[in-house]
């Protein structure tokens, strides 16, 4: 973790000692139209990244124009960045910047950081809402907006393709729930159901059916005992007597 950490140092060190025009502040927003990384790439390569060339403003179609042409340059020389990262960089995804920095030092500097190779590409929020109380996380809905950025949908307005990516926030959100449920219990306040009630409050059920009729008692009496399952509950069936009215036969 030290040694991690260290590197980490470096890559900051490394970017200062650049002189970019301006130090990354928020390093989420600043990376994203790709003139930051143009500007990096220019101190190795200034002739093939002539600054001027690019945009520095933040609209989707600036971000779109300069990635395209980092992306140029980058298949002419047989660079390779992770394209889960550049796109993260460009809607401004959580983790994404930080990961595309650091695989630009690794390329540019051939010294490499594990942390590159061991990060999640998709991106998500939930290392930081696992940071959060319970109470202050996403809801399902403040899940799929935080990690489906309006850019992203403008960027390939298809339907399909914008759906598929919101079930895949919505299962991943909803299972994450589904496993605070099991590990804390009693925080979500969850109850027994009802195959959990019928086997703590009903008898065992006898074994086998019996009916039988009791001529003695002046009446009938059905006993009846079976034990049935109906979607996962236990079902039992207690003694009921039934009195038979005496009929008298009529007097000549």
């Amino acid at each position: 973790m030290n040694l991690l950490i260290s590197k980490l140092h470096l890559v900051v060190k490394w970017l200062q000692n650049l002189d970019l025009s301006f130090y990354p502040k928020n390093v989420r927003r600043d990376f994203s139209n790709g003139y930051l990384v143009a500007e990096i790439f220019s101190h190795y390569y200034p002739v093939s990244f002539p600054l001027h060339s690019y945009d520095k403003g933040t609209s989707l179609s600036a971000k779109q124009r300069n990635w395209s042409q980092i992306g140029r340059f980058l298949q002419k020389q047989s660079l390779h960045l992770m394209k889960e990262a550049i796109d993260g960089t460009i809607h401004c995804k959580s983790g994404a910047a930080e990961v595309l920095v650091q695989e630009i030092y690794t390329i540019l500097t051939n010294r490499s950081i594990s942390d590159v190779q061991n990060r999640e590409s998709d991106f998500t929020d939930q290392q930081y809402q696992e940071l959060l109380p319970a109470l202050a996380r996403s809801t399902a809905s403040k899940a799929i907006k935080n990690n489906l950025a309006i850019t992203e949908i403008m960027a390939k307005p298809d339907i399909c393709t914008n759906q598929k990516k919101a079930e895949v926030i919505l299962r991943r959100h909803l299972e994450h729930k589904a496993e605070e449920r099991v590990l804390n219990p009693g925080r979500f306040k969850v109850k027994p159901n009802r195959s959990q009630l019928s086997a703590n409050n009903l008898a065992p059920p006898s074994q086998g059916d019996e009916c039988f009729d009791s001529p003695s008692s002046g009446g009938t009496t059905s006993k009846l005992s079976s034990s049935s399952t109906v979607t996962g509950a236990t079902v039992s069936f207690k003694e009921i007597k039934v009195h038979q009215p005496v009929k008298h036969s009529p007097v000549n």
